[in-house]
């Protein structure tokens, strides 16, 4: 018997003026599963998630969560959590109210797990808010995405503001729970790099369309870099399609598409040319040109 996705997309649009932010996308997202959506800078990450989670309209196309709508369904958005970059808390609140008021919106609430993650982070829960450090800041959202064990938990890039070992308990907490407590989590991030042994799924976004919706392993095998005299090199590619090129002199380095069959690997060792895997980031460089190890712009969702 198979299972209603999480989330259906078909042919999803937003438009913001002439500005096309989505453009006939087409994904879904299954129970129980670690998906990344990858993506430049505007690329529309932000914006789907924020269709996805009822907080703005689709323009053209269909979207459904838990089987509904999202926008305006209460029995949908109680499932969802969503933290993003610039997460907002009412004047005058501290860590300590966030946490005391999340139970009344996440029914699957955990405070055992809360409790620890406030003393492994150690943050400072009678701060004001706005007195708050940006890494402090974003570990009062990584708690409430980690504590809700919503079924389907959002983070928008919440965890930039944190140190590398902060980042670090974030990814280690997230697996752990995520094993004892299964659940459909998104992560939109630039630190691919990072999180890429934790991705079981990858969508990427580029210009509002879907570049790649596939099994994190199949995207990590989808390309090859190929080094070594520049004639050798370009016997061996020739006919492939390439997705990036590097070089000095008489040596080439060139990443083609595609994985290479026994015979390929053969014919590459004859020529004296260096194969070599292209990490989960370095495939998204190649095929977006984007610089993903810079911090995040904004991305339009207005």
């Amino acid at each position: 018997m198979t299972t209603q996705p999480v989330a259906r997309v078909v042919g999803l649009t937003k438009t913001y003026g002439s500005f096309t932010a989505i453009d006939g996308i087409d994904f879904h997202l299954e129970e129980n599963g670690i998906y990344g959506l990858l993506g430049r800078n505007g690329a529309g990450k932000t914006t789907i998630m924020q269709l996805l989670t009822g907080q703005i309209f689709p323009d053209g196309g269909s979207l459904e969560v838990f089987g509904s709508a999202p926008a305006e369904h209460a029995d949908v958005l109680r499932r969802i959590c969503f933290i993003a970059e610039s997460q907002k808390y009412p004047d005058g609140f501290r860590p300590s109210h966030v946490f005391a008021s999340a139970p009344w919106f996440f029914e699957n609430w955990n405070q055992e797990l809360a409790d620890e993650l406030i003393a492994e982070f150690r943050l400072p829960v009678s701060r004001p808010i706005k007195k708050l450090s940006r890494g402090q800041l974003s570990a009062v959202g990584v708690i409430v995405g980690l504590a809700s064990r919503a079924p389907l938990t959002f983070f928008d890039e919440p965890y930039l503001g944190l140190d590398a070992v902060a980042r670090h308990i974030f990814y280690d907490r997230l697996l752990a729970d995520y094993a004892e407590h299964p659940r459909t989590i998104v992560l939109s991030t630039h630190l691919i790099d990072e999180v890429s042994n934790l991705l079981e799924h990858v969508i990427l976004i580029d210009q509002g369309r879907v570049l790649i919706d596939a099994p994190a392993d199949e995207v990590r095998g989808t390309a090859t870099t190929v080094a070594g005299t520049r004639a050798a090199v370009e016997s061996f590619v020739d006919g492939r399609r390439i997705i990036g090129r590097d070089g000095l002199g008489g040596l080439a380095s060139v990443t083609v598409e595609g994985a290479l069959s026994a015979a390929d690997r053969r014919r590459a060792s004859d020529l004296g040319l260096e194969l070599g895997p292209v990490s989960l980031q370095q495939l998204i460089v190649h095929l977006t040109g984007a610089d993903l190890g810079a911090d995040t712009a904004q991305e339009v969702s207005a």
